[in-house]
């Protein structure tokens, strides 16, 4: 089924770029202009060609994918043509216009607390959310309060989409009784959200939840309930993937291989394939990485139409139905209100790059139930995006952007070619099940080295987290949420530096700060970021002159035994020496420099500065406080 996606790419070139009438800059002058300031910063070397700038600001994704800093005609002209929004490849978005006058807004229940979700039902539908995402079942909202809980929903207009992974048939007939007592047809994008493979990947890479349905017939019996509505029957939720740390790419090819296989289910379940591929939805993940969110979304769409082409489709049904949802694993359960900038990026990367619906997970989804606030939040995320800042008023708004056409190729075709190579262990295995399931245990692989890729540049905060990794504030109060019934487990990007949160070190590291404040502060603060992100406290001697200084402000503060020379090179120079010395004779056992150790003419037992291996650091740290 792997075949070929589009045309090659073509290599990176200068060439004159006119930006405006009368006005003809061209990429060598960028190129000496960028390498100018490159040079003043001393990330490039002085005889250095200019065009070194293209390596130094080239930014690899986890993929391995290139983000060019700055888009020229160059970059993209063997790009695989795009074709018009609503054609194919239907890169440029499934259909020509949004309904709506946006993407449908789609908010997100999981509250087994049945009265308290039909209020949240009511208020959201009443304040711009255009459709549902329902988790029922044991742990989130009753199946059998459903029905209450839709009561005053039209369900002729706003899409129903209700998940179950313990039990798909289940959650699928308490839909269909509702429509049927409410005898009309469910609206157009209303799915009965069963997907097994999904409950089996995640399983597979170590998230699954209990109780959770993996065996995929039971979606060829949702299937034929839901087409008997002129519903959808099925959710390909690559989230499944996302949320055990996978890439972009690892997500895409995914939901090509589920894809593909519900396909065979289906057609092989006497279903035509047009018919099979109408029953599909696609479940994507939105991160805070802007421009590779965007271009995933589009490559998702290209790869889809490119699978159904395969498959014998007709074009009219090619064109994907994306249900885009802010990341989880990005989200951060200290700091929480930065998750409003994370999720509002995520929006916007979604809207700009096409998604049919998107879900804004709620502020606080990482400490438990959503609240009203939080849920406001997250409902008018999507609405000020598309009402006020008017994200929505034209269609694929990246199209011919010269950096997003090339990444979009970048990432469609790297999709394509781990879809061929999942989908060949499928070809090579005698039973279906077992060969996706094979599959399933090679794409494992290549997620766990992701995410220790992913893990190292968080440790060494090259992907910083904010409130976490990055600015941290040990006397924060988190706001307290009720517990889920039913958890979703899911590997968040900065939970080795939460857990430490969680287990707050009990003694502090002195800061034995050397010299005016504006001598010390910066290397101070960075010290003190640092410890905090380990959930380490910290104490300050405040402005020295020296030795004696700093040693009595140490015995005020009781003689901690880590210490932290913080202070400018100068200064180390002069007395750091006979600094370290005073503090080991006054107590201190763990000695540490913020800096480069070898500034300091004495033995340190540690050091830290920009770069290092931050978890790595405050273990060592947090161990000898311990100790």
């Amino acid at each position: 089924m792997a075949s070929d996606p589009g045309s090659g790419v073509g290599p990176e070139a200068t060439v004159a770029v006119p930006l405006a009438e009368g006005v003809e800059p061209d990429v060598h002058a960028w190129e000496k202009a960028t390498a100018a300031v490159l040079r003043k910063t001393k990330k490039l070397a002085d005889d250095a060609p200019d065009a070194d700038v293209w390596a130094l600001l080239t930014r690899s994704t986890l993929d391995g994918i290139g983000v060019a800093p700055l888009g020229t005609p160059a970059l993209s002209a063997d790009v695989a043509p795009t074709g018009l929004p609503g054609q194919a490849p239907f890169t440029r978005g499934s259909a020509a216009t949004r309904e709506l006058d946006g993407w449908d807004v789609r908010a997100w229940f999981a509250d087994p607390d049945a009265d308290l979700t039909a209020q949240h039902v009511l208020t959201d539908v009443e304040n711009g959310v255009n459709s549902l995402w329902i988790a029922v079942g044991d742990g989130a909202v009753p199946t059998d309060a459903l029905a209450r809980v839709l009561e005053p929903v039209f369900v002729d207009l706003a899409p129903v989409v209700v998940e179950d992974p313990t039990d798909p048939l289940g959650a699928a007939q308490a839909l269909d009784a509702v429509v049927d007592d409410k005898a009309v047809d469910p609206a157009p994008g209303t799915s009965y959200g069963a997907d097994p493979l999904g409950s089996l990947a995640r399983t597979t890479l170590g998230i699954g939840v209990e109780g959770a349905v993996t065996d995929p017939s039971v979606a060829v019996d949702v299937a034929r309930l839901a087409q008997r509505r002129g519903a959808r029957g099925i959710v390909v939720d690559a989230t499944a993937v996302h949320d055990a740390g996978a890439s972009d790419v690892q997500e895409l090819a995914y939901s090509l291989l589920a894809g593909a296989a519900y396909l065979r289910l289906l057609t092989e379940a006497g279903l035509d394939v047009d018919a099979a591929a109408d029953q599909l939805d696609v479940r994507l993940a939105a991160t805070d990485e802007q421009f590779p969110t965007i271009a995933k979304l589009r490559a998702a769409r290209r790869v889809w139409a490119r699978l159904l082409e395969l498959s014998g489709v007709a074009e009219s049904g090619r064109g994907q139905r994306q249900h885009v949802v802010t990341s989880r694993p990005m989200m951060a359960a200290y700091d929480p209100y930065v998750n409003m900038l994370r999720t509002c990026v995520a929006t916007f990367a979604a809207g700009v790059g096409g998604a049919s619906s998107v879900t804004v997970l709620p502020f606080d989804e990482p400490l438990g139930l959503p609240e009203v606030f939080s849920r406001r939040i997250a409902r008018n995320t999507s609405s000020l995006l598309i009402s006020e800042s008017h994200v929505a008023r034209v269609v694929d708004p990246a199209g011919g952007a010269h950096a997003v056409e090339k990444l979009t190729d970048d990432v469609a075709r790297a999709a394509w070619d781990l879809f061929g190579e999942l989908d060949a262990v499928v070809a090579d295995s005698a039973d279906r099940e077992a060969g996706f399931a094979a599959a399933l245990d090679a794409l494992r692989t290549r997620v766990e080295a992701t995410v220790s890729d992913r893990a190292l540049q968080v440790a060494r905060r090259q992907r910083p987290v904010t409130g976490v990794s990055e600015f941290p504030n040990l006397h924060e109060e988190q706001p307290e949420r009720r517990p889920y019934g039913r958890t979703l487990p899911v590997h968040r990007y900065a939970h080795e530096f939460e857990a430490m949160r969680d287990d707050r070190a009990t003694a502090p590291v002195f800061l034995a700060t050397m010299g005016r404040v504006a001598q010390h502060t910066a290397r101070a603060t960075f010290a003190a970021n640092l410890f905090a992100a380990g959930g380490i406290e910290t104490v300050t001697a405040g402005a020295t002159d020296g030795v004696d200084a700093v040693v009595e402000a140490y015995r005020q503060a009781d003689a901690p035994a880590v210490v932290c020379l913080t202070g400018p090179d100068p200064l180390y120079g002069e007395w750091g020496a006979e600094l370290v010395a005073a503090l080991r004779e006054a107590g201190a056992r763990h000695v540490v420099v913020a800096g480069k150790p070898d500034a300091v003419s004495a033995d340190v037992d540690d050091s830290c500065a920009a770069g290092l291996d931050a978890l790595a650091f405050l273990r060592r740290t947090r161990e000898e406080l311990a100790s």
